[in-house]
């Protein structure tokens, strides 16, 4: 096992440590982007980051997988100067080549940017329980909270997970949910957390009913988030908001406004598809084209609310299917979470068993739909199919995440025994690839 005193060998200043959780997305997922609640449970995992400041400008990056396998990484002195101007999806990727290097500069950029920390180096141990292709997000709240305890600074409210949500969004070049953020700051073992992305509402944490578990499994694809696929359907509902919101006498300038600011107040639904009502939906904006080409839409309509939202003229994007999806999502979404904080206990046998298959129904139907516009993998599929057959053994809904995996419903330890078969079908199937988190 890599030594992380060796590591730390010769810098004799302080060490500052945090530990974030994973989180599994139950409900809601890619439609908190446009505004919908979000269901997330913290997991056991956790990523820990101990960082030790420096005084000659180096910045050392160690990392330690999952599978204990140690890599280190050496970022230029230059990284982070003061006054430098902050250049995040190219600049911080030029230096860092990628990989964990790059959120660490992330989280350092975007500090010094709203916090004026005063870099003069650092050492970053990240030592990780979560699967590849999971972590970066509990990594980047991790970060950020050894670097405030480094460097003095103190976070209100939400402030430490939306920092961290920049910069993760700002070194990608790709926007990022706020909920999985959230949830690995403000989640509670064994507590389900209501996150309504509005952008950044988290309402109290509630405990499972007794029985009922969540269990996840991981498919090995990465996260979705990082994915051409979703990358397309978010621009496509972007481009479905713009038409709807010209239809209903929007101005272009006001648009033009929200694109700049970020501020979407002013806003029809204030911005966001979610607050739009699945009958509402029907009745006014069913009319929306099922598809429309990229260069058809920035010709007669010329933009999105969002600047990272890249409309490609040779692209056609599905309309329709993709502003449609957070709208019945967050419908969803709700109605799972209300059931879940009154669900039947298990006396009334007849109800607790019609909830949980109405749970599940929701779960189903949202898998669907977010097939539809274009996201999962046959990987995924795999597993919510496995889920289906063996709904009369304690399983009872399965839908894929952003993340990769894929969420189980299961009632008792009959559900989680089950839970367990299937991953073990799907490792059988799929080179040792399918860790389960329950």
């Amino acid at each position: 096992m890599d030594n992380q005193e060796s590591f730390f060998a010769g810098n004799r200043n302080p060490r500052f440590t945090a530990t974030a959780p994973g989180s599994l997305d139950v409900m809601g997922g890619t439609a908190g982007y446009f505004g919908s609640l979000v269901l997330q449970m913290p997991l056991r995992p956790r990523i820990q980051v101990t960082v030790a400041l420096r005084n000659d400008g180096l910045t050392r990056i160690r990392t330690l997988d999952a599978g204990q396998n140690p890599t280190s990484e050496i970022v230029s002195p230059g990284l982070a100067k003061p006054g430098a101007s902050v250049e995040y999806a190219g600049d911080v990727l030029e230096q860092t080549a990628g990989g964990w290097a790059a959120y660490v500069a992330g989280c350092l950029r975007v500090l010094q940017q709203e916090r004026g920390i005063f870099f003069q180096g650092i050492d970053v141990s990240v030592d990780s329980q979560i699967p590849v292709g999971e972590e970066f997000v509990p990594a980047m709240v991790a970060t950020i909270h050894a670097l405030a305890q480094a460097y003095n600074l103190v976070f209100a409210g939400t402030e430490l997970p939306v920092l961290a949500q920049k910069a993760a969004s700002l070194v990608t070049g790709r926007p990022c949910e706020p909920a999985g953020f959230l949830a690995s700051h403000f989640g509670e073992p064994g507590n389900l957390l209501p996150v309504l992305c509005q952008p950044d509402h988290v309402s109290d944490p509630f405990p499972f009913p007794e029985g009922l578990h969540f269990a996840g499994i991981n498919s090995g694809k990465p996260n979705l988030t990082e994915n051409d696929a979703y990358s397309t359907m978010r621009t496509a509902a972007l481009m479905g908001y713009t038409l709807l919101a010209l239809h209903e006498g929007a101005y272009p300038h006001e648009l033009q406004l929200a694109r700049t600011t970020g501020q979407r107040e002013h806003l029809l639904y204030n911005g966001y598809l979610a607050n739009i009502t699945p009958r509402e939906f029907e009745d006014r904006y069913a009319w929306l084209p099922k598809q429309l080409k990229g260069s058809d839409f920035t010709d007669k309509y010329g933009f999105t609310i969002d600047p990272l939202a890249e409309v490609k003229s040779d692209e056609t994007y599905n309309i329709l299917q993709a502003t449609r999806h957070p709208v019945y999502e967050h419908t969803r979404t709700q109605y799972s979470s209300l059931l879940l904080q009154h669900f039947p206990p298990r006396t009334d046998h007849e109800m607790h068993e019609k909830s949980l298959r109405q749970l599940g129904s929701w779960m189903q139907q949202s898998h669907e739909s977010h097939a539809a516009c274009g996201l999962g993998s046959p990987e995924m599929d795999a597993i919510v199919q496995m889920a289906r057959e063996n709904a009369g053994n304690g399983v009872y809904g399965a839908r894929a995440t952003a993340s990769g995996a894929v969420c189980l419903l299961c009632d008792g330890e009959k559900g989680l025994a089950t839970a367990r078969k299937i991953r073990e079908a799907y490792q059988r199937q799929h080179g040792g690839q399918g860790q389960l988190f329950e």
